[in-house]
């Protein structure tokens, strides 16, 4: 972290971090949050609201309207803080390490940092990995445990013969451009079906693809330019530009953190976690981030969705 960075008058002053906040939403002026109305809106006694001039909406809102921050109660330099924290510690940071540096209760930094995660997930039609001449990486990895645990017997009572280590934990996978973007998706079962489907969908064809030997992967050279494996079996890790180094060393990070901040992370809460160190690494610094930039698309990030208390639980 950079030193001095939260003397940053948008880190102590909430009037000074609402200008800032302001300038990165609303870089051509004030938005209606409500109704999208750009050119009639007033004024009011409260600094930083404004009234939507819409005749059809005529509704109150302010930089937070439509955004993950919306009713909060934490004052909105203690949310930039948050947001700095999380998009600049490579491993996360823990809701009790964000309590304690914020001043805040322990349930407000835990829902907190769910809100910013929330922010962080990207969402959409998003653009192919890979393309003509590049390399992608597909792995997987398996995390905790599930929530209801899969079946393990056969109905005599035998083991199954297809159980491995796996079996139980919650299911990642992830796809990695080389010098690019990760996208990882955590599935309720790793099968050749699920996987086949994500690779297909989220991979430019014209792309040179890289596996283990996993049965996940057989016949995938038909959907692409080409397909390469390693064989882990045989303590084959690297055979020239065929390897899966660059998916492990995500995995890497993740786990590291998953096990050193996190400890601890339901199922159900899962697909934001890797949401969140999925935006630090296609944000990392050998492509040109600093943490203050990461932080900004951080915060942009958090235009238009919404996660209650109640939503966060049952979710």
């Amino acid at each position: 972290m950079t030193k001095g960075i939260f003397e940053a008058p948008h880190f102590s002053d909430p009037e000074a971090a609402r200008v800032l906040v302001e300038g990165i939403r609303w870089p051509d002026g004030p938005v209606c949050g409500h109704c999208g109305e750009t050119a009639r809106r007033y004024t009011t006694k409260r600094p930083g609201r404004y009234r939507c001039g819409n005749p059809e909406c005529r509704k109150d809102y302010t930089v937070t309207t439509g955004m993950v921050m919306e009713s909060s109660h934490i004052p909105l330099h203690k949310w930039l803080m948050g947001f700095h924290l999380a998009a600049s510690s490579k491993k996360g940071i823990s809701a009790h390490q964000l309590h304690r540096t914020l001043g805040i209760t322990y349930k407000s930094a835990w829902f907190m940092e769910h809100r910013i995660r929330e922010a962080m997930r990207e969402g959409g039609l998003l653009p192919p990995l890979g393309g003509k001449g590049q390399a992608v990486e597909v792995d997987e990895t398996y995390w905790g445990k599930v929530t209801n645990p899969r079946k393990t017997s056969t109905r005599t009572g035998k083991p199954l013969r297809k159980i491995s280590g796996a079996v139980n934990k919650c299911a990642i996978v992830s796809l990695v451009e080389r010098g690019g973007k990760v996208r990882s998706f955590h599935v309720p079962r790793a099968d050749k079906p699920t996987v086949t489907k994500i690779v297909r969908d989220n991979i430019a064809h014209e792309s040179n693809l890289y596996t283990d030997e996993s049965a996940l992967y057989r016949d995938m050279d038909q959907f692409f330019n080409s397909h390469e494996s390693v064989i882990h079996a045989r303590k084959e890790y690297a055979r020239g530009n065929v390897h899966v180094n660059t998916a492990e060393g995500f995995f890497s990070v993740f786990k590291r953190g998953m096990r050193g901040v996190y400890q601890h992370c339901d199922e159900k809460h899962l697909h934001r976690y890797v949401a969140e160190f999925d935006f630090r690494y296609n944000r990392r610094a050998s492509l040109g981030y600093t943490d203050e930039m990461r932080t900004t698309e951080a915060i942009a990030g958090a235009v238009g969705k919404r996660l209650t208390y109640k939503k966060r639980r049952a979710a």
